[in-house]
């Protein structure tokens, strides 16, 4: 007998299809995400079961909370690898809170990007800063593009959704979490979520994965309606970040010289 119901879209529908990610805290110890070595492991093999085949961590550089730098976060990278299968593919950037001590990290060149030039950014949950603008518009004239991560969990934009406007306007490259897509955050970031994806707002996607309960949302549904739309978003991130791309761009480079 055949069911009348259409079975749901699940998350981990969406990433089985190859997620190139840009926004994880897998990277042990050194913030708020994995703790140790073993459960990063845990984590990224659970990631490649859902789909995941390349992974940019990305910690946390928080002014007096997570005083990371290349040098800490290269560290705790290399100390992650050695314990990774060889067909692990893992690099490492930052999630850079714009706050003050970003501005001075910037004049001092301090700046982890993710790849090439592209820098994740986040604001405080309580507010955004009001030199925000300012310190996004120096981060461009230095050479890097900022990507925001998780513009739609800002909810004190809310209902000031202009400034989103404004921040794309000004330059601002727009990172949506995947579980923004189900409930996980509450209905007003899903809300939000889908009114910039409605508005074709986003340039990229990310896990921001920290921990077994995220994982644990990926079956969760979302709408099917944004399917097309979220998988020209990870071919985004496959054809910015891919590190397999640099390896066939060598190859084909090589024979053809």
């Amino acid at each position: 007998m055949l069911s009348l119901f259409k079975p749901k879209l699940r998350l981990s529908d969406l990433t089985e299809n190859g997620l190139v990610d840009i926004h994880s805290h897998f990277l042990p110890g050194i913030d708020d995400g994995s703790p140790d070595v073993e459960t990063s492991i845990n984590l990224i093999n659970q990631a490649k079961q859902l789909g995941f085949k390349e992974f940019i961590c990305t910690p946390h550089i928080i002014g007096g909370m997570w005083d990371n730098n290349d040098t800490t976060i290269s560290n705790a990278e290399q100390k992650l690898k050695k314990s990774l299968d060889k067909d692990t593919i893992l690099s490492y950037g930052a999630e850079h809170m714009i706050d003050h001590e970003f501005a001075i990290r910037l004049k001092e060149g301090d700046i982890v990007p993710l790849k090439d030039n592209y820098v994740l950014v986040e604001f405080s949950f309580l507010a955004m800063p009001n030199f925000a603008m300012e310190v996004l518009f120096d981060l461009q004239v230095a050479g890097y593009i900022p990507i925001l991560a998780h513009p739609e969990r800002y909810l004190y934009l809310y209902k000031d959704f202009e400034k989103f406007e404004e921040l794309k306007k000004a330059g601002c490259l727009f990172q949506i979490n995947l579980l923004s897509l189900t409930n996980y955050y509450g209905d007003e970031v899903n809300y939000l979520a889908q009114k910039m994806i409605d508005k074709g707002m986003y340039d990229f996607l990310g896990s921001d994965i920290h921990a077994q309960k995220h994982i644990n949302y990926y079956s969760k549904p979302i709408k099917k309606k944004n399917l097309p739309y979220l998988k020209e978003l990870l071919h985004n991130n496959s054809s910015t970040f891919s590190e397999l791309n640099n390896t066939v761009n060598s190859v084909k480079n090589h024979y053809t010289k």
